[in-house]
């Protein structure tokens, strides 16, 4: 059953019925809910704009409605189905963009992977300077530091992409939940477990045809985009710029070099009050080294991997394992053991068929729109200025 509710948290209304209903969850961005419904059936008339429609009792899978249309059929014909489309409760993060202090040109943050993102959530969206910028009953749960120490700098980015950046640098998965009892949507990162097949803290999760737990697993490994030693220029002009080599240890055949332009990382702190002062050696080489660092790992060896999954098989999704968890994949025949991060999981219920899982492990493969959108903020930051 879905439940309708307004940004309030007024009930709106309840459906029980429908032709299909689709639910994609991501861990590192934005989710989204289709569902295809008969436009007399109880409860259609309230799937409008702005509209929020969970399954009951799964506060964490609630999306807004942005987008309905009349179905056609095969031959291009009206339906009586409304399909429906809406984006998990984290797409209103895109509506925000991270501006900098009025005393400096980015924001720069430094701690725990956690820690910064939930800065750029509170500074662009729950406390910002501007008032009108507040999204209405969003609060951030308490920081529990979690994720590697980095160093982010942002201006004029859009919040979600950066959370997204953030996301696949640190493994942490970020959602917004629905906290009816408190009347409040809630930001909070999460963690994930290991249930790898040889780690003995958790029950492992093995998904292989071997094991009854696997129907189809599609595979593909990419070396077309690859990059595995960067050259990182910071500021500075000609023999004076700031040069950090990454993996330069590789040669020959085993070399493929990228060039990245780092000069919007500052050498300079600059306190409220507009006061600069020089920042540490070590603190610019540090922030050189994790901006190279990400650029190589978003031309990495691609490897792709996603799968149906087995309603019946011995482990149960959202019992044995969420999405964000990490689980071992394997396939002898294919001679693949590995493990990997569960990052996408679309659930799928249609009448008189059966119910679904389909799962993206790690990621999946760019769209034009994703490498045009990587190749756009690859450009020199300092276009935004």
């Amino acid at each position: 059953m879905l439940r309708i509710i307004d940004r309030e948290f007024n009930l709106i209304d309840e459906i029980s019925l429908y032709e299909s209903l689709q639910i994609t969850r991501k861990w590192h961005s934005i989710g989204m809910l289709e569902l295809k419904i008969n436009r007399y059936q109880h409860g259609a008339n309230e799937l409008i704009k702005d509209h929020i429609v969970f399954p009951t009792n799964q506060l964490q899978k609630g999306h807004v409605i942005l987008h309905r249309e009349i179905e056609l059929d095969e031959n291009g014909k009206e339906t009586e189905n409304w399909l429906i489309k809406a984006l998990s409760l984290k797409t209103w993060l895109s509506q925000r963009i991270i501006m900098p202090p009025s005393h400096t040109s980015h924001d720069t943050k430094s701690g725990k992977a956690e820690t910064v993102m939930k800065h750029y959530v509170n500074v662009s969206a729950v406390n910002p300077v501007d008032s009108k910028r507040i999204i209405p009953n969003l609060i951030i749960a308490p920081d529990l530091q979690r994720g590697d120490t980095i160093s982010r700098s942002a201006r004029f980015d859009t919040l979600s992409d950066e959370l997204q950046t953030i996301s696949e640098l640190s493994g942490l998965g970020w959602n917004i939940t629905i906290d009816i009892v408190n009347k409040k949507f809630v930001f909070d990162v999460s963690e994930g477990q290991d249930l790898t097949a040889y780690q003995r803290v958790n029950n492992p999760v093995i998904f292989s045809p071997k094991f009854n737990s696997l129907k189809s697993l599609e595979f593909t490994e990419s070396y077309l985009d690859y990059k595995n030693m960067a050259v990182v220029a910071g500021q500075g002009e000609g023999t004076a710029r700031k040069i950090v080599m990454i993996n330069d240890t590789n040669a020959g055949y085993e070399r493929h070099e990228l060039y990245v332009d780092a000069r919007d990382i500052a050498d300079t702190n600059t306190d409220n009050e507009g006061n600069e002062t020089t920042r540490p050696p070590a603190e610019i080489e540090k922030d050189l080294t994790d901006r190279g660092n990400e650029k190589l790992a978003e031309l990495a060896a691609e490897i792709f991997m996603s799968g149906q999954i087995l309603t019946k098989s011995p482990f149960k999704y959202e019992e044995d394992w969420d999405i964000g968890d990490i689980v071992t994949l394997q396939h002898e025949d294919w001679g693949i053991t590995l493990d990997a991060r569960i990052t996408e999981v679309k659930e799928s219920n249609e009448a008189g068929n059966a119910y679904e899982i389909e799962v993206v492990f790690d990621k999946d493969k760019p769209t034009l729109i994703d490498k045009i959108k990587r190749e756009f903020k690859n450009l020199n930051p300092l276009v935004k200025a």
